[in-house]
């Protein structure tokens, strides 16, 4: 990864990347770059890092705003040999300060915006860091990123296969995030070099713009990073925020064939997929991960697709193994809640007991494991956690689910939100499809009490009567809270932070499940 821009430039690919923003490493260097721009940028900022302290072995940890820097930053770490450890610039001050000092890095690459953040809040991010440097402006804690610019990059360093590559975190819906250690192999070996293949019907074509959505401080865009350059479609589209109004103008300019997003980007560029002439109109491919996808959401963007046969790809991972399974939704496709086959020759399924872990004959509901190379090295600072996850090279998910019959996988719950006798996430596919004013659905299980529904409405209120009807056939539920999408809090990849909001409306953050495998 470190010489990926290098390699992609010698090799003459010819792809050209659009940002909705400028990045802020380069922020006079304008919205549009060609791989050899994006291979010095990459250079440049390795000497940088190299000039602030970091060496091999060395930690560097990168927290900032949302932009595809993130992995820029990334790759140039990588380049001279040190590990990068990705962390989002939404996560809370308190938390940053936990991860940072289990990280201990070498250098922190942030802006003088996030500390000054962090100090309001009265937290130092800077006394765990032996050198910290900002890319925006000064900042008294830190070196600016001026002081480094005539600094010379080291030659490249290659790491083994089994190093330490990458350090990112989980999502954090239910607490603190975990950091997750990567190899060469386990992210790239076996995830990226997968993704990389010109797959039949649904794999990246040369002549394809292909646009995304993301939270670039996530694993995921690491392991895209090297798989859709050495795709080298025709173009990159990179957007940062999913205001529709701000994303709009850059998806029009460059309608993008294959569209990867976040399900929170997905439900906030809902409204383009209206509009006269709407961008996504020459889509072929949708892509998703992260979290669960609702069926109105899928329904409207396949159907703003004006190609004859556009598909939907959902993926099911987590960070600590890549994608688990997938599977392909088209435009008359049932069964939502099927989380699709495991990678062919790659994962391999099981479900258990969650009280013995034993495993239950297909069909019946239980702890979903998998095996698979691209297992991660481990947890940061949390070993004991790590192996409490770990059973014979099988790897608890914490989902509950069902294999069945035919070898796939329909998802209930995560095991720490399972309500007995219910799924809360079908709970929610049902809602979202008989509601057309819920823009989205959260059931919240608790322990002692009836599931909480969230509903999300563009005003933050709701009809009782079309409620009641809506839910008169589902299982029972409280009475349901009607919110503004801002007053709902989410991690950086915009899933919602359950345990918080479940504390927020009710003091009383105990879940419905054990939370064993959190």
């Amino acid at each position: 990864m470190g010489v990926l821009f290098d390699e992609c430039a010698d090799r003459g690919v010819p792809t050209v990347v659009h940002l909705d923003r400028p990045f802020a490493i380069a922020p006079d260097a304008g919205t549009t770059h060609d791989v050899p721009a994006l291979a010095r940028l990459v250079r440049t900022a390795a000497g940088w890092l190299a000039a602030a302290g970091a060496w091999r072995g060395d930690r560097v940890a990168i927290v900032k705003d949302n932009h595809w820097d993130y992995d820029l930053l990334a790759c140039a770490a990588v380049r001279i040999g040190a590990v990068p450890a990705k962390l989002s610039g939404q996560l809370a001050p308190e938390s940053l300060a936990v991860l940072l000092g289990r990280l201990s890095p070498a250098v922190l690459v942030t802006t003088a915006e996030v500390l000054a953040g962090a100090e309001s809040a009265g937290v130092d991010l800077t006394a765990v860091c032996r050198m910290t440097m900002t890319v925006d402006r000064e900042h008294p804690r830190a070196a600016h990123v001026g002081e480094f610019r005539d600094a010379a990059p080291p030659p490249p360093v290659r790491p083994r296969a089994d190093e330490p590559l990458v350090i990112m975190h989980t999502s954090g819906t239910t607490g603190l995030p975990k950091l997750v250690v990567h190899s060469t192999r386990t992210i790239i070996g076996a995830l990226a070099r997968l993704e990389a293949g010109r797959v039949p019907v649904v794999g990246v074509r040369r002549g394809d713009t292909v646009a995304n959505a993301s939270s670039y401080a996530h694993g995921r865009t690491f392991c895209w990073t090297a798989s859709v350059l050495c795709l080298a479609p025709r173009k990159i589209v990179v957007l940062t925020d999913a205001d529709p109004d701000r994303a709009d103008p850059v998806l029009r300019a460059h309608p993008p064939t294959v569209i990867e997003a976040l399900p929170a980007a997905y439900v906030r560029l809902r409204p383009l997929t209206t509009r006269l002439d709407n961008a996504f109109r020459d889509v072929r491919l949708f892509a998703s991960t992260y979290d669960a996808v609702h069926p109105p959401i899928v329904r409207g963007y396949l159907a703003a697709s004006a190609r004859r046969r556009p598909l939907w790809m959902q993926g099911w991972g987590q960070s600590e193994t890549g994608p688990i399974t997938f599977r392909f939704l088209g435009r008359k496709s049932a069964a939502w809640r099927n989380a699709g086959r495991p990678i062919p020759l790659r994962t391999r399924l099981r479900v258990v007991d969650p009280a013995t872990l034993n495993p239950v004959p297909r069909g019946g509901p239980g702890v979903v494991q998998v095996r698979t190379p691209a297992r991660c090295l481990g947890y940061v600072g949390e070993d004991e956690r790590f192996a409490g996850k770990c059973a014979d090279g099988w790897w608890n998910t914490g989902d509950i689910g069902v294999l069945t019959p035919t070898g796939s996988v329909r998802l209930l719950d995560r095991e720490v939100d399972t309500v007995p006798g219910m799924s809360c996430l079908a709970v929610e596919d049902a809602v979202e499809d008989r509601l057309g004013t819920v823009v989205e659905c959260v059931v919240l299980g608790r322990a002692d009490a009836p599931p909480l529904p969230v509903v999300v409405t563009a005003d933050g209120t709701l009809d009782p009567a079309a409620w009641s009807a809506a839910v008169a056939d589902l299982p029972p539920l409280a009475e349901p809270v009607a919110l503004a999408r801002e007053d709902v809090p989410r991690t950086g990849t915009g899933k919602v932070r359950r345990t918080a909001l479940l504390a927020a409306l009710t003091g009383n953050a105990a879940p419905a499940g054990s939370g064993r495998w959190t």
